[in-house]
């Protein structure tokens, strides 16, 4: 389904603004509407002569996406922006709890409620991502377990999200099974 969804987000709205789309993942929003937090890079097209070259700019948007249907038809409209570069700080709020939320400062701050935790870390390892290929500026990344979000360690995949989830089930079951071992 997200992979649906992210097509559709990349062909309708970013593709026309000529941006390609890196993440997106769904936040609580107000309503039977649905929300989505964007991350994407603008591209320019270059044509010298016979041939044509596209160029990412260092230009990295963060933007909230309020998706709504009218009859039987998607609708996508950005309803906040921002720009990575003005981005200063990510808190994941608690590192040891598994919850959703985070918040993003710029000149202000953005609290969010991811749809999961996964999701969160998701999105702040893709703005670190961002980060370090175009801007390579100082970004705190604060309260988030240094080991979601980094590409070495050995839970990366492009399947994050599902890696993530697996690795806190074998944590669990690690402790089920100490629990479960008699004490000598």
């Amino acid at each position: 389904m997200s992979s649906l969804v992210k097509e559709d987000l990349a062909k309708r709205l970013f593709g026309p603004r000529r941006q390609r789309l890196h993440e997106f993942i769904e936040v609580e929003g107000a309503g039977a509407q649905r929300y989505y937090l964007c991350a994407a890079e603008h591209w320019k097209i270059l044509k010298p002569r016979n041939y044509v070259i596209l160029t990412t700019s260092k230009e990295v948007e963060i933007c909230m996406v309020k998706h709504w249907r009218v009859n039987r038809e998607e609708k996508y409209e950005i309803v906040e922006k921002w720009f990575l570069k003005d981005l200063e700080m990510i808190d994941g709020k608690e590192a040891d709890t598994d919850n959703p939320y985070f918040d993003m400062h710029f000149h202000k701050i953005y609290n969010m409620e991811a749809y999961s935790c996964a999701s969160k870390y998701t999105f702040a390892r893709t703005l670190s991502n961002l980060n370090a290929m175009y801007l390579k500026k100082d970004l705190k990344i604060v309260n988030f377990d240094d080991t979601y979000l980094n590409d070495d360690s050995i839970w990366s995949s492009s399947n994050r999200d599902c890696l993530v989830v697996m690795r806190m089930c074998f944590y669990a079951s690690n402790l089920l099974c100490l629990s479960l071992c008699p004490l000598s």
